[in-house]
């Protein structure tokens, strides 16, 4: 009888409760942080706009890189004597989209790694084509995979897509923000970001939301 007692009273006093925490502990641990990948390909809105549309990512802003806090603006970025480059920052769940399948739409659908200091109509070095990566890792996939499209020879021109380690990101004024959302049907975004957002949907079915 004191045996059947001690087990109820810890089973209804603490004892469940510690068992749950315990069963809970290891799905907290295998749970996988978010990670951030820094691009670069001509004007942030349809960048911005494309990886919006990937599943896994959480969040998308707008911003720029390259340069310093004191020319983050966009009347000087946009003068393209800033060192800065239009760029977005994507926090990404790599459980349900790895940072090599956000290489692969950042260079088949979100721009043309080809271009030098340009983008569609947009010309200027704040419209370069860069990775900004946040370690050894996301350095050594985007180097690889920059490679592996050379030899397969994917472009008909050079890819000419810098890979430089992120130092600072500073996300761009408000109004830049999720800006094809908000204004869907501007001729710059019919006519240059749309289309983007329809090849995503096109070529990577799986990865669109």
């Amino acid at each position: 009888m004191l045996t059947i007692k001690f087990i109820r009273n810890y089973l209804f006093n603490g004892g469940v409760c510690l068992m749950l925490s315990m069963a809970a502990l290891p799905n907290a641990i295998a749970a996988p942080a978010e990670q951030t990948a820094v691009f670069a390909g001509g004007c942030f809105w349809g960048v911005d706009a494309v990886f919006k549309h990937v599943k896994g990512v959480s969040d998308v802003v707008s911003g720029y890189a390259g340069g310093s806090a004191a020319t983050a603006h966009y009347d000087q970025v946009s003068n393209g004597d800033t060192g800065h480059a239009e760029s977005v920052r994507v926090r990404f769940n790599p459980s349900q989209v790895s940072y090599r399948q956000l290489l692969q739409v950042f260079f088949s659908v979100a721009h043309n790694p080809t271009q030098l200091n340009r983008q569609g109509p947009d010309v200027g070095s704040q419209y370069r084509s860069v990775i900004f990566y946040t370690g050894a890792e996301q350095q050594k996939i985007a180097q690889d995979y920059i490679r592996q499209l050379a030899a397969a020879r994917i472009f008909p021109a050079p890819i000419v897509t810098q890979v430089v380690p992120l130092q600072q990101f500073y996300p761009a004024e408000e109004h830049h923000q999720n800006y094809l959302a908000l204004h869907p049907y501007e001729p710059y975004i019919i006519f240059n970001d749309k289309p983007k957002v329809e090849q995503l949907r096109k070529q990577f079915p799986a990865l669109y939301q």
